[in-house]
C-alpha cells in the first residue's frame, strides 16, 4: 500500500487494527509477509519503510446504534449478511470468565479514560438459577485489581432502535456504581457507561445469547445529570436511528398587538367622547 509515493508493507488487519489504535502510535511488524504465500517468491521490499505513521487524529470506529445492531445479528447469523471479515479489529469477542460482568470495565482490552469507546460481543447470564435476573455485580474475588464493590445498573427505561421505520433491536444504558464502605452505604457512580443491544423487541435479552455493548469512561456532572441520559428522550420507549423532522411552520402565526395599535385605539376613543360632549352642549 502506498500514499503518494510512499510505500507501506501491510495487510487488512494491521489497517484495521490500527483504526482502533492511537494514531501517535506505529506499527514496527505491519503483518505483511514478505514471500509470496503460494510459490514462496521473495519479495523486492527495498525501497519499503517499516513504520506505519498512522492515521490522522479523529480516524476512529464510530458505529450507530442501528448499525451495532447489524453487526450484531450477522454475529448470530440472522439474515443474509455475513460478518465483516475484520470485525473481530472493531468488536472482539469476550468469553466465560473474560466478560463484561466478570471484570471492572478499566481492565477490558483497549478502555482507556480518555472519552473514547470500545464495543464488545458477549453474552448475558442470569445471576441466579431460578429467575430471570441478569448478572450485572463483579465479585472482588474474580478481578484481584478490585479493591471495592461494584456493580452495573441499568437507568431508565428499555429504548426500542428504530431505523427507516423497522425496529431493529432495543437498547439498555446501564452505570457503574461502586460501595466500599460496606452493608448499608450509599453507592456512587464510578464514572463508567454501557450501552448494551440486543436483537428482538423484548425488553429483556435472552440469556446466554450474544449481545453488543458500547462502554466509555465519563467524568460525573455536578448536577448529577449525564450526557447519555439526557441525550435521550424523556419518556420515550423509541430511540429512532438518523432520522431527522423539520419544524412545521405555523400557518397561523399569533398576531400580538403593537404599542401603536393601543394607541390608535385611544385616540379614537377620546374622539368619540368629544363628538358626544359636542352634542349635549348644542341641545342643551
Amino acid at each position: 500500500i502506498g500514499f503518494f509515493g510512499r510505500p507501506w508493507v501491510l495487510d487488512g488487519k494491521s489497517i484495521a487494527r490500527k483504526v482502533t489504535q492511537s494514531p501517535t502510535e506505529s506499527i514496527k511488524d505491519a503483518g505483511a509477509s514478505l514471500e509470496c504465500p503460494k510459490c514462496q517468491h521473495r519479495i523486492d521490499n527495498s525501497d519499503v519503510i517499516n513504520e506505519w505513521p498512522g492515521f490522522p487524529a479523529g480516524v476512529k470506529f464510530a458505529p450507530t446504534d442501528a448499525e451495532l445492531l447489524e453487526h450484531l445479528a450477522e454475529k448470530c447469523s440472522i439474515g443474509s449478511s455475513k460478518p465483516h471479515m475484520f470485525i473481530d479489529e472493531f468488536i472482539p469477542t469476550l468469553e466465560g470468565d473474560n466478560g463484561i460482568c466478570y471484570s471492572h470495565p478499566e481492565n477490558l482490552p483497549g478502555a482507556k479514560k480518555d472519552g473514547s469507546c470500545v464495543h464488545f460481543f458477549h453474552r448475558t447470564m442470569n445471576a441466579y438459577a431460578t429467575g430471570h435476573r441478569k448478572r450485572r455485580k463483579i465479585q472482588r474475588g474474580e478481578d484481584t485489581s478490585i479493591g471495592e464493590s461494584v456493580r452495573w445498573h441499568k437507568t431508565g427505561r428499555t429504548k426500542v432502535v428504530v431505523e427507516n421505520g423497522a425496529k431493529k433491536g432495543c437498547k439498555k444504558i446501564m452505570v457503574l456504581y461502586r460501595s466500599s464502605k460496606g452493608r448499608g452505604s450509599k453507592p456512587d457512580k464510578a464514572g463508567w457507561t454501557m450501552h448494551q443491544f440486543h436483537l428482538g423487541t423484548e425488553e429483556d435479552e435472552t440469556a446466554g445469547e450474544y449481545v453488543v455493548s458500547r462502554i466509555f469512561y465519563q467524568e460525573s456532572k455536578m448536577n448529577g445529570k449525564n450526557n447519555d441520559e439526557t441525550s435521550e428522550i424523556q419518556g420515550s420507549d423509541t430511540v429512532v436511528a438518523g432520522v431527522m423532522h423539520p419544524r412545521t411552520p405555523n400557518p397561523n402565526p399569533p398576531n400580538p398587538q403593537r404599542h401603536n395599535d393601543l394607541a390608535d385605539d385611544t385616540i379614537t376613543s377620546d374622539s368619540s367622547v368629544q363628538v358626544w360632549l359636542h352634542f349635549l352642549y348644542l341641545f342643551c
